[in-house]
């Protein structure tokens, strides 16, 4: 019977973990849902679906112009004519019924190789609008790993929190222990009680904080208001990434530089489309016309009762260009500032990456180094404050001894949780800068 209690509290114990791990959200399923559902995303994937919609329809600059046109006209006049031999004709009322219809063809054949530009602008459209989603991406992966691993550092500085309020209560303890049989003092014990409080309220604040950037996180992947979830418990760093890699990988995969690149792609077509508005436009006309007139009285005996026109012509036309006050040269020049322009934005964006790569490179440098040496300063900030604790019990040590122990452990602890998020934050930022999140 024994044996079979403890089995049932085994269960439940796994079944409470397994519960308990379900709700655990890693970073890669945050990415997950924050690429599925990021509002920022959606906008710009809404942006993207416009270009790849006009650039669907690009091939309509090569089609030819198809127009139909019909009315019909029914007048009743009043008519009177004074003829050269000085006869008058004279009646009221004269109907008469006009039907006409026309189809007519319009097909440019040349227009300076515009209309091929302008196709190859539109599919440009549609990549730049990949590489603006692309770039959101980036930068969207970027923000979820920095705001999750700012849970994760900040509940780390919670369980700080709550051992140095175990020490705190140890100390509370044994103040109040020595009090009770004469060998302590009544400070020892307000000072312990309120660093207990000092610590309590800062528990609730971080618990404050903390579920504030779970909310910060929810709207990063459009989750519902105050989903609960739990992170992991700590931060994994990659140790391996080199400098020049990062400079070689982002020079050709940073969202940022390819977009630039595009739209200096863009600039040049739209050059194309200035430049051939100097040439004539070319185009086969054609068009089948009927006409229908149906007079029901007439004036005159050579005026006809009845009048159909039935027909098809065709022909070519060319639109020459000569003068228009110098507005195509000024396009002209507009679009080659446009190019000029995205060169030195390209430019600027190069340099600007560079050095936010080599920064980006020496922060992560930096953190590693101290991440370890305070990872060796919390062992031995741990040991002197065991030491510590057992001298206060001892009565060999002094309050204030114990508190500057346990203030070298809090500090220890912050710079050490502070050391490993800045070198995760640098980590993610060269990647971000390289190009390489999307992996």
């Amino acid at each position: 019977m024994k044996h079979n209690k403890i089995f049932t509290c085994l269960c439940c114990l796994a079944l409470v973990t397994h519960s308990h791990a379900q709700n655990v959200l890693s970073a890669e399923a945050a990415i997950a849902a924050a690429l599925k559902s990021n509002y920022d995303i959606l906008l710009l994937k809404s942006d993207s679906s416009s270009f790849a919609l006009d650039n669907s329809y690009s091939k309509a600059a090569f089609y030819p112009r198809i127009n139909a046109s019909t009315g019909m006209v029914f007048n009743t006049n009043n008519q009177k004519q004074k003829l050269a031999d000085g006869s008058v004709k004279e009646r009221n009322g004269i109907r008469s019924d006009n039907i006409n219809a026309a189809i007519s063809l319009n097909w440019t054949v040349f227009d300076g190789m515009k209309m091929f530009a302008t196709r190859d602008k539109l599919a440009a459209f549609v990549k730049l609008g990949e590489l603006n989603i692309k770039n959101q991406v980036v930068n969207t992966i970027a923000a979820v790993l920095s705001n999750y691993y700012n849970i994760v550092r900040q509940k780390q500085q919670l369980k700080a929190i709550e051992e140095q309020m175990g020490l705190n209560e140890e100390r509370l303890k044994q103040a109040d222990k020595k009090l009770g049989v004469g060998l302590g003092a009544k400070p020892d014990v307000l000072q312990a009680k309120t660093d207990l409080n000092a610590q309590k309220a800062a528990l609730l604040q971080q618990e404050t904080l903390i579920a504030q950037l779970k909310e910060q996180l929810n709207l990063l992947m459009a989750a519902p208001l105050q989903a609960e979830f739990e992170v992991v418990d700590s931060i994994p760093i990659d140790h391996q990434i080199l400098l020049n890699e990062v400079l070689n990988t982002a020079a050709k995969n940073n969202p940022a530089l390819q977009t630039a690149q595009q739209n200096i792609q863009i600039a040049g077509l739209a050059l194309k489309e200035r430049k051939a508005e100097r040439f004539p436009i070319v185009s086969l006309n054609s068009a089948y016309n009927f006409g229908k007139t149906d007079n029901k009285s007439v004036l005159n005996t050579f005026t006809p009762l009845y009048n159909r026109n039935l027909g098809f012509n065709y022909g070519i036309s060319a639109s020459i260009p000569i003068f228009n006050g110098y507005n195509t040269k000024r396009q002209i020049e507009q679009a080659q500032l446009d190019i000029n322009y995205n060169k030195i934005v390209l430019e600027k964006i190069k340099a600007t990456n560079e050095i936010a790569i080599i920064n980006a490179f020496k922060t992560y440098e930096l953190q590693k180094k101290t991440l370890g040496l305070e990872e060796e300063n919390i062992l031995l900030a741990k040991e002197n404050v065991f030491i510590a604790m057992e001298r206060f019990r001892l009565g060999i040590s002094t309050t204030l001894e114990l508190r500057a122990t346990q203030k070298t452990l809090e500090d220890a602890y912050n710079r050490l949780i502070a050391a490993r998020y800045n070198a995760k934050l640098a980590e993610i930022d060269l990647m971000r800068l390289k190009g390489d999140l999307l992996k």
